[in-house]
């Protein structure tokens, strides 16, 4: 059996998809929807609110997914639950994160340039257009 030696993936660059038994690969990152089962931890460099797609809502119907700032500043916005509600704001600073839960719908906005990472199981996710965008 040949294996091949471990190297350094570009985080930047890829995914790393998690596979229900056990297996790491790294994989282009899929940003809906992902048929493998797999799990995805994605990292961003982001400048604008354009990177992070600030004009639409995601969702993730079969599980939570966790938003960490590593550098830079974020504002995850949920979707109110009913019309007449508010939005509200979680404010990630670096080092911080937060816990989406499975199927609420969620955006972000930039405070500074910097970097992020998602980690969820992108199977069935969702995105709608913001009707809301100022």
């Amino acid at each position: 059996m040949t294996t091949t030696p471990p190297s350094p993936i570009d985080l930047f660059a890829s995914a790393l998809h998690i596979h229900p038994d056990g297996d790491v690969q790294a994989a282009e990152r899929q940003m809906t929807n992902s048929n493998s089962g797999a799990w995805q931890l994605a990292t961003f460099h982001v400048e604008t609110d354009a990177d992070v797609h600030a004009d639409h809502w995601e969702m993730h119907p079969h599980a939570e997914e966790a938003v960490c700032c590593l550098t830079g500043g974020v504002r995850l916005y949920f979707r109110p639950a009913r019309p007449d509600d508010t939005e509200d704001m979680v404010q990630l600073q670096p080092g911080t994160a937060v816990i989406v839960p499975r199927g609420r719908w969620h955006r972000l906005e930039l405070d500074a340039p910097g970097d992020l990472m998602s980690i969820t199981l992108r199977h069935g996710t969702r995105l709608e257009k913001r009707t809301d965008t100022r």
